[in-house]
């Protein structure tokens, strides 16, 4: 898989950065050079990786302060390097980032420098379709959409769809690649239920097939810093993102 993927969700807690750090994961493991790019000021991907917010990242790039190769981290899979929010995520300027990635070339320039460099590009982005996401959008090739399996994902799924496509008018590159579902519960009527009804209101091509599904495991791993995919590979979420990271693979050779 090449190019720039954006991880985008309208709402936080849906399982956004935990699909990005576990879709990199396998695509690494698969044996694709991935970078991880962390571009919400929040900087959850160091937790879930288990990595220091030291060196700089995303934000001394646009600063102008670092550059790629000083701020590309490695990881323990050979084919994954991640991009760390930097500065930001411990400066809590969260106002003059956003200004600054919405009025800078450099996030744009940053990802046509990675994959220049072979790597496919995974992108983390904080909730909502503000000035960071829209930036990252249109800097984008694909994207697709986290949506847990509850009530309110039926009332937000309308206003991510409507905010991507206004994205795609715009940007001829950009192409939505999907809803992955996650927070799924078999055992739970009400969660089948909830994603059952996306799909009957979605293209068929739109849901990726294979649900994401809540598990302790999960959990615990992004606790313990390591993505699940790589600390329980048995894990039903693992099947599943690895199955998210085939499909992707195969539709972008």
């Amino acid at each position: 898989m090449r190019g720039t993927l954006a991880v985008v969700s309208q709402k936080g807690g849906v399982g956004k950065t935990t699909t990005a750090i576990n879709l990199a994961t396998a695509l690494a493991k698969r044996g694709v050079r991935t970078l991880l790019a962390d571009v919400d000021p929040q900087g959850s991907v160091r937790f879930g990786l288990g990595l220091r917010n030291e060196g700089g990242g995303i934000a001394d790039y646009l600063e102008g302060t670092r550059t790629l190769p000083e701020i590309v981290r490695a990881t323990p899979l050979p084919f994954l390097r991640v991009l760390l929010a930097g500065s930001v995520a411990d400066s809590g300027d969260h106002v003059g980032y956003a200004q600054l990635v919405a009025s800078s070339h450099k996030l744009r320039e940053l990802f046509a420098l990675a994959v220049q460099r072979g790597y496919a590009v995974v992108v983390d982005t904080p909730p909502g379709l503000g000035p960071i996401v829209q930036a990252v959008l249109a800097a984008s090739d694909r994207v697709i959409v986290p949506l847990q399996c509850e009530p309110l994902a039926l009332q937000t799924t309308s206003q991510i769809l409507k905010g991507i496509r206004a994205a795609i008018a715009q940007h001829d590159a950009l192409k939505l690649e999907g809803i992955v579902l996650t927070m799924y519960e078999e055992d739970d009527a009400l969660c089948r239920k909830i994603a059952e009804r996306v799909r009957s209101q979605l293209p068929p091509d739109l849901v990726f097939p294979v649900p994401v599904p809540r598990t302790r495991t999960t959990t615990e791993a992004f606790a313990a810093g390591q993505p699940v995919v790589l600390r329980s590979p048995s894990d039903a979420s693992s099947a599943a993102y690895a199955a998210l990271a085939e499909a992707l693979s195969l539709r972008n050779p």
